[in-house]
């Protein structure tokens, strides 16, 4: 059908959210915005589904939740039924949004285990494996600004859905009339019939505990002195993070009052992104008031966390790579100092995080796997070494924006752990008189200065999207030869499978998943280009490597204005 027909069958079936009937009568006989949500559906794939609230195929709603729970239903009963796990967090429409999917599941005969509350995204993924689900579903658009709602969907091992699981579960939607083919049943009767099942405040317990688990110094905060300040940023940490860090014994912990309470409008950072200094700058207006060690941000559903820290009489914003470079040698070298590193222990990084992990693992002995961009690829890491009874090796998962992983109780990045071992990294570098500015710093003078810059570039709507797509077509046709003057000498094409050496022409194939990134290697120094997977953006990691940081920097600016200018993109 087309944009228009679309919108009549809407006006005539969307009758059971006032939002969408509103919105509908708003926007009639305005083609630009009644193509704008018609023009496609929204795309259901590894990730899930993410979108801006509102009506339409191509928004998140009730009946694209509706739509792609029955979907998902009938994947879970073409593979012999099961449970489903289901959480939210603090998100416009968030909780509505579970119930309806809760609603579907029951109406399709399969049990839904849902929380009383918003939670963090790694409490889903650890649900899903305690209650041996068949699949979860949490309805997040992580750090979207407020307009966003989504849905990521999970498998049986607590990983976001792989390729071929989630093309199963697509097949299914495109199957699926939104209106006319979704079964759905009354939320108390499913309630009373056992079918929809709260979650007991036990379970919660039992993950901290588990995220406790992951301490390589227990006991050494109770008396560190260590003081922070955290802010949930309006979303799902508040509770857990707070409360983890209370029982490791840090008292001294001051939350944002306007970013305390669960909001998905978020009025004080419309971009609650930890990885932006506007996200944290009422956590930094605090640091100046109580002059703590260490202020930590989680993001609204607390998979991701960054943080501050006091340097020359200011704070000082520590990348994703940075804290990850440092939990990566504390973990490391905490752990073979005591005797608690494994045989052949194992880090994984994703392909555009720091290539400075790779030396320190050299350093310490440590295998170091390298994955595409999105944490279920470290999942799967931790599923393969489970299924040689090998969990054990795996020491510490990332990626460079701002996700961590220690442990194996969960299979997606999780900020609560995350916050916990940095304040313990902190509390340790604290007794020894460093702050962790001094503490990254050390590591830059003992290594090298490896500097990582991510730059975004926003395509939104229709247009965009297209705009996306001729970009990354025409680099694919016509790539980089040199960038600031540097030959490119490999040229490393994810969705090919295929790396290339541009000197001999010599290819050599990739292991790894197919994904529409190029890595252009410029021998040190290097570009990446990738389109997100969740947003509506392209986006440039660059490596620069110096002797100094100044160096570092002025070769990472002019290899930025170099591609930028390059790919149209300035």
């Amino acid at each position: 059908m087309d944009s228009n027909t679309l919108y009549n069958v809407w006006c005539e079936n969307a009758k059971e959210d006032k939002d969408l009937i509103e919105e509908l009568a708003a926007i009639k006989g305005n083609e630009n915005e009644i193509y704008e949500r018609f023009y496609k559906n929204l795309e259901f794939g590894t990730a899930g589904l993410r979108g801006v609230i509102g009506a339409g195929t191509n928004r998140m709603n009730i009946y694209v939740v509706r739509q792609a729970t029955q979907g998902l239903a009938n994947y879970v009963n073409n593979i012999g039924g099961g449970a489903v796990a289901i959480s939210h967090d603090s998100r416009i429409k968030a909780d509505l949004f579970m119930n309806e999917a809760a609603k579907v599941l029951a109406a399709n005969g399969i049990k839904a285990y849902i929380t009383s509350e918003l939670q963090p995204t790694p409490v889903l993924s650890f649900l899903v494996r305690h209650f041996g689900c068949k699949a979860g579903i949490m309805v997040t658009a992580s750090h979207n600004p407020a307009k966003y709602n989504g849905y990521k969907a999970y498998g049986s091992d607590g990983c976001q859905m792989t390729d071929n699981a989630a093309g199963a579960v697509y097949d299914e939607i495109q199957k699926i009339d939104m209106f006319t083919g979704v079964k759905t049943m009354d939320f108390d009767k499913a309630v009373e019939e056992g079918l929809i099942e709260y979650v007991n405040d036990d379970v919660y317990t039992e993950y901290l505990a588990n995220v406790k688990q992951q301490q390589v110094n227990e006991g050494l905060c109770a008396d560190s002195g260590l003081k922070v300040v955290y802010t949930p940023l309006n979303g799902t940490g508040n509770k857990l993070v707070r409360r983890v860090l209370k029982e490791i014994g840090i008292n001294d912990v001051t939350v944002v009052p306007e970013q305390e309470m669960p909001d998905g409008n978020f009025t004080t950072c419309p971009y609650p992104n930890p990885e932006i200094k506007e996200a944290l700058q009422l956590g930094l207006d605090m640091c100046e008031k109580v002059k703590p060690d260490l202020l930590l941000a989680t993001d609204p559903d607390a998979d991701r966390v960054g943080i501050a820290v006091p340097d020359n009489g200011t704070y000082r914003l520590i990348t994703g790579n940075e804290t990850g470079i440092m939990l990566t040698n504390y973990l490391l070298s905490v752990r073979k100092e005591k005797g608690t590193l494994p045989e052949n222990p194992i880090v994984v990084r994703t392909i555009v995080t720091s290539l400075l992990i790779d030396e320190i693992c050299k350093k310490y002995n440590c295998e170091l796997k390298k994955v595409l961009t999105g944490f279920k690829y470290i999942g799967e890491v931790i599923l393969r070494l489970e299924e040689k009874n090998e969990k054990e090796r795996f020491v510490f998962g990332f990626e460079e924006s701002y996700g961590y992983l220690a442990g194996t109780y969960v299979r997606d990045k999780d900020a609560v752990v995350a916050s916990m071992l940095i304040c313990e990294m902190a509390a340790y570098y604290r007794k020894q008189g460093k702050t962790l500015a001094n503490v990254i710093d050390e590591i830059y003078k003992e290594y090298g200065y490896y500097r990582n810059t991510t730059l975004s570039f926003e395509f939104d709507g229709a247009s965009g999207m297209k705009k996306m797509k001729e970009i990354m077509d025409n680099l694919r046709e016509n790539p980089l030869k040199t960038v600031n003057g540097e030959t490119v000498k490999t040229i490393y094409d994810y969705l090919k499978s295929e790396e290339k050496d541009v000197a001999t022409g010599e290819i050599t194939a990739i292991d790894l998943p197919k994904s529409n990134v190029l890595h252009f290697c410029l021998g040190g120094n290097a570009v990446i280009v990738r389109p997100s997977g969740t947003e509506p953006k392209i986006k440039l990691y660059i490596t620069s490597i110096g002797k100094t940081e100044e160096e570092s920097v002025e070769i990472g600016n002019k290899i930025a204005d170099d591609v930028k200018a390059q790919l149209g993109l300035n």
